[in-house]
């Protein structure tokens, strides 16, 4: 008799289990794979500004720029010049900073062109320049550094 009451309760028990899970509004996760071919691109990731993380990378790889770079508004030139507001600035014209006559007498407005052309060879873009280290060959680096520096104001 016991038996037979423990038998139908562990049905009911397992009935009302089964009833609860039928109901639930949640899914179970679902684990997707995705497969592609050797050498098919990943499709790119949404982003949500993709200006403000170019931005942020560029301040990321400007790091090892500021070794010898200041960004601050007002702030003093270091080994090179203060880079605040160097978009529209012509090149070899702040106030105080020793540049190198080739570097002065260059003609340049730096704009991302200019500076994207610079960046990537400074001795090619302007031969003379006391800049003869720092050249940034990856595009991408070059092109963030860029959208960092277009981000500080004059």
């Amino acid at each position: 008799m016991i038996a037979k009451r423990h038998h139908a309760a562990m049905l009911a028990l397992a009935g009302a289990l089964t009833l609860t899970a039928c109901g639930s509004s949640e899914e179970p996760p679902v684990e997707q794979i995705v497969v592609r071919e050797p050498g098919e691109a990943a499709p790119a990731a949404p982003v949500a500004d993709a200006g403000a993380d170019l931005v942020a990378a560029g301040q990321a790889a400007f790091a090892v720029c500021s070794a010898c770079h200041s960004v601050e508004a007002g702030g003093g030139s270091g080994v090179g010049p203060n880079l605040n507001g160097v978009v529209g600035r012509a090149a070899g014209t702040l106030e105080g900073f020793g540049y190198s006559e080739a570097m002065a007498a260059s003609g340049i407005v730096w704009d991302e062109t200019e500076l994207d052309a610079f960046l990537e060879n400074p001795t090619a873009k302007v031969p003379g320049t006391s800049m003869s280290a720092g050249a940034v060959a990856d595009d991408e680096r070059r092109a963030a550094i860029i959208a960092y520096l277009a981000s500080l104001g004059a």
